[in-house]
């Protein structure tokens, strides 16, 4: 087997990957999380601005507590994150198949529930029960989250379509029918649940979400978290959208949920008082930034080629298309370059669309590494804020300068590809001018 036909059926593989119901429920499952992260980031941002003198200046108009709200908001949101996962990647994977996803989604909740600790420990040694303690509702339970989702899913749908419920007579109320429906894979599912805290319980001393923390969450951050880690990931993003396999979604629907744990983590440090400057406990490969310093004006960092395009392009096709695309990428939307010039497939580009978010990370994470910047909290942006503008928002103007050099290296990375690309280009329309010249001469 020659490379080219490895590589084709690596794209084939990954291309498959994406269609599987899980990787689909997964990443549709987190993307129904983004109002309740992003809300959740606008009021953190209010709280913490990066503008010097800011706290001071809110806390002489609003008193010392004048944050509390504010974070109400984030308690609400991201740290309960956990139980947002569990109901919507429930709701993706069971609608899709045809079932009662509302149904499903509450059972999840309930299952999710079951597994959870119910007690905490004071700091005088105090135990208190009868809880929901937001340290396993939030990101350190996202795992169990995904795990539970799919099991619910799963028993959830082969009960219905195998008829395992009680079917209640025509007359009934549609409600309670679909109630009753649903209580036999609620019995099933309930029994599991409990025999699974039983065992952790009684054989442990412990529980679900703490063993899943502890055996599997905690090692994938930590590789998540590396300079290796992040290039396979930004990596692979760009090798398969240029095959023309949403590379983002494919990718995000696996890492998605340990990056955002990363920030969120990153934000338990703060909340306990801690800073994340020079803090060797502190994540620096985080959701941000992936979304913001790798992928300015969307995935491959294509602002830098709508850069270079702008100062050499000569070709009408060329200047005309990033013209155009000029607006959208300032607001992340690349696909009008994606499938427009197009990247998918392009052999000029393939370097630099590769190249250049793994340079743009490197950047970024030297950058927190030495202590220019921060690592980030769990403070994000809407994907559509542009460049410089999110940067600064989400870490003062270190962000925004990083991104700014992050721009600037990627238009000096692609400008001799798209020297080469736009003199194809030229070359073609001088002929297709000949051509046409000729044919209108005969």
């Amino acid at each position: 087997m020659n490379k080219q036909e490895m590589f084709d059926k690596f794209i084939e593989f990954m291309g498959n990957f994406a269609q599987f119901r899980a990787v689909v429920a997964l990443r549709d499952g987190f993307i129904m999380t983004t109002p309740f992260t992003i809300g959740g980031s606008l009021f953190l941002l209010i709280a913490n601005l990066p503008v010097p003198g800011y706290a001071e200046f809110m806390a002489s108009l609003f008193g010392n507590d004048w944050t509390a709200p504010l974070n109400a908001v984030a308690g609400a949101t991201f740290s309960v994150l956990a139980l947002i996962v569990v109901m919507s990647i429930t709701n993706r994977f069971v609608s899709n198949e045809g079932c009662d996803a509302s149904m499903a989604s509450l059972l999840a909740l309930a299952t999710f529930l079951i597994v959870m600790p119910s007690e905490i420990m004071t700091e005088s040694s105090e135990v208190v029960g009868g809880i929901i303690p937001k340290s396993w509702a939030g990101s350190n339970g996202v795992i169990t989250a995904i795990i539970v989702a799919f099991f619910v899913s799963y028993v959830f749908c082969y009960c219905e379509k195998n008829h395992l419920t009680i079917k209640m007579p025509d007359s009934v109320p549609s409600g309670v029918a679909r109630a009753f429906e649903a209580l036999i894979p609620g019995v099933i599912l309930f029994t599991a649940a409990s025999v699974v805290f039983g065992l952790c319980h009684y054989l442990g001393a412990t529980t679900l979400p703490e063993l899943l923390f502890k055996v599997i969450q905690t090692p994938l951050q930590s590789l998540s978290d590396t300079i290796g880690g992040g290039i396979v990931i930004v990596g692979l993003q760009s090798i398969l959208f240029w095959a023309g396999v949403h590379g983002p979604n494919v990718v995000g629907g696996v890492v998605s949920p340990l990056l955002l744990a990363n920030s969120l983590d990153n934000q338990a440090i703060l909340d306990a008082g801690g800073q994340l400057l020079n803090n060797p406990a502190a994540h620096i490969i985080t959701a941000q930034i992936n979304d913001v310093f790798v992928k300015s004006g969307g995935c491959g960092l294509t602002l830098g080629l709508i850069i270079a395009s702008l100062i050499v392009a000569r070709s009408k096709q060329m200047s005309s298309l990033m013209r155009m695309a000029t607006v959208p990428g300032l607001f992340n939307i690349n696909e009008p370059i994606i499938f427009g010039l197009p990247i998918v497939f392009n052999p000029y580009l393939l370097v630099p669309f590769i190249i250049v978010p793994v340079v743009a990370l490197l950047i970024t994470y030297f950058a927190i590494a030495i202590g220019f910047m921060a690592p980030l909290s769990a403070v994000q942006v809407p994907w559509t804020t542009p460049p410089v503008i999110a940067g600064f928002l989400l870490s003062g103007w270190q962000g925004a300068v990083v991104q700014i050099i992050n721009l600037a290296v990627a238009t000096i990375i692609y400008l001799p590809f798209v020297k080469a690309q736009d003199k194809s280009l030229l070359a073609e329309e001088q002929e297709e001018a000949t051509a046409e010249t000729d044919s209108t001469a005969v």
